[in-house]
């Protein structure tokens, strides 16, 4: 008798079932952490998912700091490489119970839309998005225009040859803010500074956040154009950008941690300085008020003002513009300095 194919969807979601099934003594909650109301919480990482020392570990490591500290549990699963599963992960996550469910990026909005009318009692928490407007979703957003205009003038004052790069992931709004920062900060201390940037993709294509060898011939082309300074905001992608860096004998700027410490000691001494963001902080935040039963709803926001970006002075690289760095910060905390969220506002 033939046998009947299955679908590979089909296929794909009994096999994500019987995973997070067969883990429920994984991820069920410790008698201690019973006692002070803590849930099992849900990770849609990033494409990707851990070890991309960058976005996700940042993510990962407010998760592993809300099970140390607050004795919850967690299950995380990542999306395929086309991006295709999203609302799968999502629509699992919370069947099996998981709640609050972290949907780590700006591209979970519409599967978000999607999934979470379904589930009202369940807290989703989407990062990076602020357009999910639902009763029961939480949305965590970040200044990094902020942080952006700080590595830029940084880049610009270290600049020899006045020339500077940037190397975006996937060009939505959420990316174009670490752009229109940059190009603003470096304007701000260098008005004739020349900017080269480019986008390793464009929606529905995401591929740009995971393309390491497509970032370096990026950054390879305009170190040999002349510029000595490249700044990155594309995940995984970036390893490429501090490998041209290092090949060319230039600086390249990191993004979401300080990529100093995270990437291969060989790469970590091109790295200038990194465009902060505290996510595991905001994370064990959430996660911390959902044990204590407390709304989390709404959104929240994250600025330099609150402690939420920053730039690194890893490796001391920065310590003789650092004062001008901290002029500019202190400018921007107190509202004197306006940053733009869109390249457009920066020219």
């Amino acid at each position: 008798m033939p046998r009947l194919a299955v679908a590979p969807v089909f296929v794909r979601v009994l096999a994500l079932f019987a995973a997070l099934c067969s883990l429920a003594a994984c991820t069920a909650v410790s008698p201690a952490a019973e006692k002070k109301g803590a849930t099992s919480v849900g990770v849609a990482f990033s494409r990707g998912g851990r070890g991309d020392r960058s976005f996700n570990d940042s993510v990962g490591a407010g998760v592993d700091r809300a099970k140390a500290e607050l004795g919850v549990s967690a299950k995380e699963l990542s999306p395929n490489a086309a991006g295709s599963d999203l609302e799968e992960i999502l629509r699992l996550l919370a069947q099996t119970g998981h709640n609050p469910v972290l949907a780590v990026g700006f591209f979970y909005a519409q599967p978000l839309a999607k999934v979470a009318p379904a589930f009202p009692r369940t807290q989703f928490v989407i990062i990076d998005d602020a357009t999910v407007k639902l009763p029961n979703v939480t949305n965590v957003v970040f200044r990094e225009e902020q942080a952006s205009y700080l590595v830029g003038a940084a880049a610009a004052l270290k600049s020899a040859s006045g020339k500077i790069g940037f190397v975006g992931g996937v060009q939505t709004p959420p990316q174009e803010k670490f752009l229109a920062g940059y190009a603003a900060g470096a304007r701000a201390v260098k008005p004739g500074i020349q900017l080269s940037s480019v986008f390793m993709s464009q929606p529905p294509d995401f591929s740009g956040f995971s393309a390491p060898d497509k970032a370096q011939e990026a950054a390879r082309g305009m170190y040999d154009g002349g510029a000595d300074v490249v700044y990155h905001a594309a995940g995984a992608s970036g390893l490429g950008v501090f490998q041209a860096a290092k090949a060319a004998g230039k600086w390249a700027i990191g993004v979401d941690v300080d990529q100093r410490k995270t990437v291969d000691p060989g790469l970590a001494g091109v790295i200038l300085t990194s465009a902060t963001k505290q996510l595991d902080v905001a994370v064990l935040s959430i996660v911390r008020d959902a044990v204590a039963g407390r709304p989390i709803a709404g959104v929240r926001e994250f600025g330099l003002k609150e402690g939420g970006v920053g730039y690194a002075t890893s490796g001391g690289e920065l310590a003789d513009i650092q004062p001008r760095l901290e002029e500019l910060r202190k400018q921007i905390v107190s509202g004197e300095i306006k940053v733009p969220a869109r390249p457009a506002e920066s020219r």
